[in-house]
């Protein structure tokens, strides 16, 4: 599949294991390839994004969901609704065991040698390829992972929704109303 990567959407990937190797995570994910593409800040996904600019905003809220354990805003949300503060149980689970204590790679750090892909991240690699397929494309660019990205249930789809990226508003923004044939293409 990598050989269908266009030279953006290689360069994101190989950014996003750089971002993983900075912060001694044990898998790249899809946090990683999101931040990736905003570095890219001349690309067709940044440019759809619209986040370059607010980068400081969506870093911060990606940290907030990873200390969360990777739950959304709307699992927050149905937990307040049967009774359960999910703020507070954070902040106790950190008090016994340290800061960041729910990330997703359990305080594990990366082995000598390059990290391996989280399964949100393979789910989002994967779901490129159908999205380049669904539009006609021969080979997949970062415009193709960033909408695999939004629509990739998680963290990183729901920190994007919050800033106003979800698949239908970046396929606008890149192929204008509805996509190349007026379809909504959002892939499965």
């Amino acid at each position: 599949m990598f050989e269908r990567f266009t030279k953006d959407a290689r360069a994101t990937v190989t950014g996003a294991v750089e971002h993983a190797g900075r912060t001694g995570a044990a898998t790249v994910t899809g946090e990683h390839l999101l931040l990736a593409l905003l570095d890219q800040e001349g690309g067709r996904a940044a440019f759809a994004l619209g986040l370059v600019d607010r980068r400081e905003s969506v870093e911060a809220a990606l940290a907030e969901a990873g200390r969360r354990g990777g739950m959304s805003k709307a699992d927050a949300d149905a937990l307040a609704d049967i009774g359960i503060d999910l703020t507070a149980v954070v902040s106790r689970i950190e008090e016994a065991h340290g800061e960041g204590a729910l990330r997703g790679d359990g305080g594990r750090r990366r082995r000598a040698g390059r990290p391996s892909f989280s399964r949100e991240a393979k789910k989002a690699l994967e779901k490129s390829l159908r999205v380049a397929l669904g539009r006609g494309d021969r080979s997949i660019g970062g415009e193709h992972l960033l909408l695999a990205l939004t629509a990739t249930p998680g963290p990183v789809a729901d920190v994007l929704a919050e800033h106003g990226a979800t698949y239908a508003s970046v396929e606008r923004a890149l192929y204008g109303n509805g996509g190349a044939d007026g379809q909504d293409r959002k892939a499965s």
